[in-house]
This record gives structure tokens, sequence and C-alpha cells, in this order.
């Protein structure tokens, strides 16, 4: 049977551990915490980033237009063959 000496350091033990937990406890809680604000972060920056892209998907014609189109045979102005 353990002597009381033996109980009180064991007990004193539990107390240092409880409070190395606790200490552990608090520094991972803080850390979810901080996780989460840069998640939510993220995902705002997320939405504003698919809001911009689909304005400019919007903005874009439906098909080229004749202007858009190359010119064809090399025949752009300021590239002669014939030169």
């Amino acid at each position: 049977m353990p002597n009381l000496e033996d109980l009180v350091r064991r007990v004193e033990h539990l107390l240092v551990r409880h409070a190395e937990l606790q200490r552990t406890q608090h520094l991972l809680q803080q850390q979810v915490s901080d996780l989460t604000a840069e998640r939510d972060a993220a995902r705002q920056k997320l939405v504003a980033a698919r809001t911009r892209l689909d304005s400019l998907i919007a903005r874009l014609p439906a098909e080229p237009s004749a202007d858009a189109q190359p010119p064809e045979n090399g025949d752009e102005p300021g590239r002669g063959g014939d030169e």
C-alpha cells in the first residue's frame, strides 16, 4: 500500500500534468480560431475572384467579330509580302 508521501507526489504530478494539458488545449483552441479566420478570409477572396471572373466572362462576345479575325495569307497591314 502506498504511503502518504507517494500519494502526495502523484497528486502533485497530476496537477502539473493537468495544468500542462490546459495550456495545450488553450493553444490548440487559439490555433483552430486562427485557422478558421484564415479559411473564412480565403473563402471571401475566392467568392470575389469568382464574381470578377463571371463578370469578365459575361463581357466576352459570344462569337468573334469579323474585325477580330486575323488577316489571311500574310496580308496584315504593315507586313507586305511584296516589299
